[in-house]
């Protein structure tokens, strides 16, 4: 009986040092058991202290990545991580389009773990506006949520407010990741403006050095379920439960001399 798979093709940069980007896009898409597929956005000098360059491929090797992929083989979901200009930006929300992809999660980097900026405020929102009409979800951070808003998020009241103001950039669900509020909880709120629905995500929080990598890893993981099937909630609600699984996992690992990686394979090496 022929078989097939449940396929994931993530679209976002390369970080040599293994614990982000297109690398921990691959290795979550494939511990969730599913068949991950790339179009390289960038090519990142990174380790585990910082972004030390950031070399773009053209828009055309981009889009003739993506065409070649979704012409072909097809995906059951899609994956976008960091993107460097808004002329890439319509050019992935028109391949998103050609090719009728509909189960589409979007993670939008501008801040690397280690702090630096990678792309001016400007340009971020103008990217996400374009691309958010063509995606079923967005998962910024909090950095990223002030940079998109102009405002500071400082508590979960403010997340709440801040996650329906974003769906005024044209995407309908919203996951504003809370990890770098303080306190003994992680909190996360998904906003789903269909149903005007909010959903508060309680972790308790893990104190780790190894967490580079998170904000790529929980978007793959979503898209990983969503994939398979789940609605967005479901599929959320398990990502979450992968990326805690993976932060504790890893906590005790030695790997650089800054922000170590998560670890992917959880249960199946350690």
């Amino acid at each position: 009986m022929t078989k097939a798979y449940t396929k994931v093709l993530t679209i976002a940069g390369s970080d040599s040092g293994g614990g982000a980007g297109i690398q921990a896009d691959v290795k979550t898409i494939s511990s969730l058991g599913c068949y991950a597929m790339t179009a390289i956005t960038a090519i990142t000098a990174q380790n585990t202290t910082g972004v030390a360059g950031i070399f773009p491929m053209s828009i055309d090797c981009v889009e003739q990545q993506i065409h070649a992929v979704l012409s072909d083989i097809g995906a059951d979901a899609v994956k976008i991580g960091m993107l460097w200009s808004s002329g890439l930006a319509r050019s992935v929300a028109g391949m998103l389009e050609r090719h009728g992809v509909t189960k589409v999660v979007y993670d939008p980097v501008m801040v690397s773990q280690s702090g630096d900026l990678l792309l001016k405020e400007e340009d971020s929102r103008l990217m996400v506006a374009l691309l958010a009409p063509h995606v079923q979800l967005i998962t910024p951070n909090l950095s990223e949520a002030s940079c998109l808003l102009g405002w500071d998020i400082l508590d979960q009241v403010a997340m709440e407010k801040a996650a329906k103001s974003l769906v005024s950039f044209g995407c309908s669900n919203v996951l504003l990741k809370g990890g770098h509020l303080e306190g003994s909880q992680a909190i996360d709120v998904l906003y789903m403006a269909g149903d005007d629905d909010t959903f508060i995500f309680h972790e308790k929080r893990i104190r780790t050095m190894n967490n580079h990598g998170t904000g790529c890893t929980l978007s793959s993981a979503i898209a990983s379920f969503l994939a398979k099937g789940h609605g967005i909630k479901a599929a959320v609600g398990l990502g979450k439960d992968y990326i805690t699984r993976v932060l504790a996992s890893g906590a005790d690992y030695h790997i650089g001399k800054g922000h170590g990686p998560v670890h992917h394979f959880q249960g199946i090496w350690e």
